[in-house]
């Protein structure tokens, strides 16, 4: 069956989050959209792709002060050098991903997407969890990050990525009611994560 939705994934650090999404568009036969983000983002501007890396997903506390004076708005045009780098990431990532999804159905990883394309029917958002220990084991494993300072970084970059959607969507990260599916895939390979997400999708179509 074709799919016919927009998927976005949020994501624990540490959960494969990424790995799921790229394995499910594999599946699909749909693009899946991650890094490919930023790339997209610093073509568009101009800037050196490793400015905006350093900032993916991190929030400044410019935005609503930009707002209040009128500077900006989403979606729209920008006084883009005046504002910071992580503003200026997300309103080119808020522009770019609108436009993928008017190009079809396809799989976004993080940057609020499932916030930016709220007002779409034909969109699904997932969110990706896991436990700590499964977290931690998969960091070491795949990340290569110390065993000792794992938990530390999972906290870390989970309070990040936190910080950002909640700074930018005015939401709560992780909280169920904005996803339709919340996926603990603890002791599930990536193969059988898929299979649910997929299961799901057909179920809805």
């Amino acid at each position: 069956m074709a799919c016919k939705h927009i998927v976005t994934i949020g994501r624990q650090f540490g959960s494969g989050g990424r790995e799921i999404g790229m394995a499910l568009a594999e599946r699909l036969g749909v693009k899946c959209y991650d890094k490919e983000l930023i790339s997209l983002a610093a073509k568009e501007s101009g800037i050196d792709p490793e400015v905006f890396n350093n900032v993916d997903e991190k929030a400044t506390n410019s935005l609503l002060y930009s707002l209040s004076l009128g500077l900006y708005s989403f979606g729209n045009n920008y006084a883009g050098d005046q504002l910071p780098v992580n503003d200026r990431l997300y309103l080119l990532q808020h522009k770019i991903i609108k436009n993928i999804a008017n190009d079809g159905p396809c799989v976004i990883v993080g940057r609020c997407a499932d916030y930016v394309l709220r007002e779409r029917t034909d969109v699904v958002n997932l969110f990706i969890w896991a436990e700590m220990d499964y977290r931690i084991r998969r960091a070491v494993e795949k990340k290569g990050i110390k065993e000792a300072k794992a938990e530390q970084v999972i906290s870390k970059t989970d309070k990040s990525r936190a910080n950002y959607y909640n700074f930018y969507s005015g939401r709560k990260w992780g909280h169920t009611e904005n996803y339709h599916l919340c996926i603990n895939r603890t002791g599930l390979t990536d193969d059988q994560t898929v299979s649910a997400i997929e299961g799901y999708l057909n179920a809805i179509e």
